[in-house]
């Protein structure tokens, strides 16, 4: 699982300064864009939704002041496209409590933002097709039967009648939001595919990597452009850029970032990635190298990041990095305070290193580069800061590294050399005492099973009272009696 610095997973990697191009805004001037385009459709409603004529150079200004403008359609899809998907919810929550005055007025909202969409759009965009045209006749439809019937609504007082209303009225939000989704879909796969081919075709080091950055900034939006990326094969165009030595390391680290939020195991979009298999032994090789070579702690976390992600997306992966020696590198890293000193790398690495341990002849590389002790080290990870986001990462290395103890302990070697670096003290320190694991009970699961693990090989390293409650009894006793275990300070 990935996780990044902010307690989100995948939901932003940012590298500071100004390496990376990102179009993201903070909250506050957000806010402001957000204001500009509600105030623009109230002005819309009061001339009773008549669009406003505009001076040609003055349309980019009522879209909203300091935003996208003309030249920026995906920024306006995505503008316009939050606020009527707010809309959309907002009526959904009116109507259920019958507010039909409300539902009404918001109705007329709705149809100004959508009109402003489509011919915002169109003024900024290339000849739209015929599909797009189709969807776009039957949304402004939908937005004009919606404010028909709720205009009668207001008129009914026979509630049986305006029950059956209701139904009526729901079904038609119904439709106007799958028509809306669908146009947008359309859009933004449009707009996305010109990103892609715009970074195919460009010979400029400059273009790929404000490019690159543009497509990065489209992943911090969700899931479902994610999966358009995806879709388009835009992880085959960031395939080029990862093995192209002559790119700075820069663009190659922001498009690991984009790998790193496409290939997320918290995203649905694998269906879309069949294509990645094509490229994934040079992706991951090309990765392996951005992590050996990174100059910088953030570079080597968005290059282990997408690492970690494409090891849950197929195990072959997994196999791929075995024979790149990935483990030594990794492990090598760990020592590296330029690369890695944060508890957020080293989750990563030890994600990578929890899902390699399901294959046998891991192990003996592990031994090899002297992984128990960096993993008995990961035990004892505590953060610095103390803030929920580095506390939240702290678990994590704590619960996947005692993962990955508990899968290399298969082999005998490993479990003895566990043993010996006192690893059962320190779980059953881990599962006794609530504050070593920050009450986690994700994490004293974990360390039950790697400690039922080394037992099973090494049980004179445990007392009596340790293997009657923490190793005989049924594991969910086991974990009964640790999570509600007080910890006494006399």
């Amino acid at each position: 699982m990935m996780a990044l610095p902010g307690g989100r997973h995948l939901d932003s990697i940012t590298l500071p300064g100004q390496r990376l191009h990102l179009m993201q805004v903070d909250s506050v001037q957000r806010w402001m864009e957000d204001l500009k385009l509600m105030t623009e459709c109230e002005c819309m409603c009061v001339l009773q939704a008549k669009p406003i004529s505009l001076e040609e150079d003055a349309q980019g200004d009522l879209i909203l002041a300091g935003g996208p403008g003309p030249g920026d359609p995906l920024q306006l899809l995505l503008k316009r496209g939050w606020v009527i998907s707010t809309e959309l919810r907002r009526i959904g929550q009116k109507l259920a409590q019958d507010r039909w005055a409300r539902v009404h007025s918001m109705s007329v909202r709705l149809t100004c933002h959508a009109r402003s969409m489509v011919s915002e759009y169109s003024a900024v965009s290339r000849n739209s097709s015929k599909e797009m045209g189709q969807i776009e006749k039957l949304l402004m439809e939908k937005c004009s039967e919606l404010s028909a019937v709720t205009e009668r609504c207001l008129q009914v007082e026979n509630e049986h009648v305006l029950k059956s209303m209701k139904a009526c009225v729901s079904e038609t939000l119904s439709m106007l939001g799958q028509h809306f989704g669908q146009l947008l879909e359309l859009a933004l796969t449009r707009e996305v595919q010109a990103l892609v081919r715009k970074i195919d075709a460009s010979d400029n080091i400059y273009t790929t990597e404000s490019t690159t950055g543009n497509l990065f900034s489209l992943t911090q939006e969700g899931a479902p452009l994610c999966r358009i990326i995806a879709k388009v094969d835009g992880v085959l165009c960031l395939a080029d850029i990862l093995t192209d030595d002559s790119h700075s390391e820069a663009t190659r680290a922001e498009a690991a970032a984009v790998v790193a939020q496409v290939t997320s195991p918290h995203l649905p979009v694998t269906q879309h990635l069949s294509s990645f298999m094509e490229s994934m032994e040079e992706i991951v090789t090309a990765l392996i190298k951005l992590c050996q070579e990174a100059s910088s702690g953030e570079v080597f976390l968005l290059a282990s990041a997408a690492l970690a992600n494409i090891t849950f997306f197929d195990t072959m992966a997994c196999e791929m990095l075995l024979q790149l020696n990935a483990i030594r590198v990794l492990l090598e890293a760990c020592s590296d305070k330029q690369r890695v000193d944060t508890p957020y790398t080293r989750d990563q690495i030890v994600t990578i290193l929890a899902n390699m341990s399901v294959l046998e002849q891991c192990a003996s590389d592990i031994i090899q580069e002297n992984g128990v002790q960096l993993i008995m080290g990961m035990l004892s990870e505590k953060p610095r800061s103390g803030t929920p986001a580095e506390v939240a990462a702290c678990e994590r290395v704590q619960q996947k590294a005692a993962v990955t103890l508990a899968r290399l302990s298969r082999d005998p070697d490993v479990a003895r050399e566990a043993v010996r670096l006192s690893c059962m003290s320190r779980l059953i320190e881990l599962c006794r005492s609530p504050s070593e694991r920050n009450s986690s009970d994700a994490v004293l699961v974990a360390c039950l099973a790697a400690l039922r693990r080394l037992a099973g090989v090494c049980p004179e390293g445990l007392q009596d009272s340790d293997f009657q409650q923490l190793v005989q009894p049924r594991l969910v006793d086991s974990f009964l009696l640790c999570s509600n275990m007080e910890e006494s300070f006399v």
